[in-house]
Order: structure tokens, then sequence, then C-alpha cells
């Protein structure tokens, strides 16, 4: 008996969504209460603690910004730093005299151009220097409450996995994750995905037999699941 082609397609995507949605839920149940790992009150504070965050662990940046926060308080604090003195505040994180001079930079241009004011749009955000649209994302999601996909390592891995995407291309990855999730639950399932890659997720030696996604996982590398288990 043929099948009907529109019949066929509609069926692979109510099962695709699905499958997204049970994603969804097995996030949801394993990280629930899951805030942003990096410290930060102000959006000043969480634009510089991002920019930090490159190449290095979110640990190692709140025992920088610990002291950093409370001698650096406004924009013109940082426009104002010389090179050296700001790097010497921030030492001990990677690539600390690139950074340094994003940071500078970045604050430079938004007394000039936003009134010492961090903007809350893409736009304004990609226009500084050192920020791309994984900081950019960030911001806008934890601070204005801007529906935002964070694509970092581990989301690009946990997405390239479950066969989310099929690019490792950030910007790729951010819109295909885009037309499958819900606009309003963009900011929280990519960060949950985030701690996903991070606790569960690993590169090397990836948690499989807990993983709640197991059965949504097309995988070819994951490993058998613990016997037992419940399935999530």
């Amino acid at each position: 008996m043929n099948r009907t082609p529109g019949l066929t397609i509609h069926r692979s995507r109510a099962r695709e969504a699905q499958r997204v949605a049970f994603i969804r839920w097995g996030l949801e149940a394993e990280f629930s209460k899951a805030p942003i790992a990096l410290n930060w009150r102000t959006p000043l504070d969480l634009l510089v603690a991002t920019i930090l965050s490159a190449q290095c662990t979110d640990q190692r940046v709140n025992l920088v910004t610990a002291s950093l926060f409370r001698r650096y308080r406004t924009v013109r604090d940082y426009a104002e730093a010389t090179p050296l003195t700001l790097e010497r505040a921030i030492q001990s994180v990677g690539l600390y005299r690139r950074k340094a001079r994003a940071i500078i930079a970045a604050c430079r241009q938004l007394v000039r151009d936003h009134g010492g004011a961090v903007p809350d749009t893409m736009e304004g955000l990609t226009s500084l220097p050192g920020v791309g649209r994984k900081t950019a994302n960030v911001v806008l999601g934890q601070c204005f409450g801007c529906p935002a996909i964070v694509v970092d390592t581990h989301v690009r891995r946990v997405a390239r996995r479950l066969r989310l995407t099929a690019s490792a291309d950030p910007d790729r990855i951010e819109a295909d994750l885009g037309r499958l999730l819900p606009r309003r639950r963009w900011t929280r399932v990519s960060h949950q995905m985030l701690l996903h890659g991070r606790h569960i997720c690993l590169a090397r030696a990836p948690r499989c037999g807990v993983c709640r996604l197991y059965d949504a996982c097309r995988w070819e590398g994951k490993r058998p699941r613990l016997s037992g288990l419940r399935r999530a």
C-alpha cells in the first residue's frame, strides 16, 4: 500500500515534536532550580563576568569578581582603568591581557555611545568590543528577560548528540534550537542544556547510565543504561 507523502511528513514532525517535548521535560525534571553559576548584581557585573568566563571556569571567575566588583562599581571605573591595573586584578583568569583590553574598550564605548548603560538589544551588545552573540545572549536572558539561547561548548555538544542540530557552528545551532523550542523557553532550556552538558553529558566520560534524556538521545556513542534504573 502506498503511503501518502504528506501524511508521512506530518507523522514524522509529530514524532519529533514529541521527542523535543520529552527532552524539555527531562531537563526540567533534572534542573528545575538552576540559577546561573556566575555571581552578579547588575547588568555591568554580568557583562564583565561573562567576558571573563571565556575559556575559564565559572568558579575561577567568581573568585576574581568577588574583589573586582568591589573595586570597579561603575562603567567609568572600568573605562578609566589602565590596562596594567585591570590585568593585575584579573590575572588568575586565562587570557587576562586580552580580556582586560576588551573590558576597557567595551566600557569606553558604553560611556561614549550609551550613556554608561548596558544595552538591552543584541545589536547594541554585539557592537561592543569583545562581545559576541554568546555573551550578549547571557546578558539579554538573565538581566533583561529577553528570550535568548546561549550556545557554549556544553550546549553545542548536547544539541549535537541529541540530534537537535547537525551543525557545529554556534550561530546555526542557536537558529536550529530557536526553531525547535518555544520562544518563551529559550533562556531556561538552553541554560538547562548547559548544565546537562556540564554534569551529565560530559565530553569524555558521559554519564549515559543516569541520563534522563537517554530514550530521546540519538547519539551513536551513548553508553548502556544502568540496570534497574527507572526511565524518566
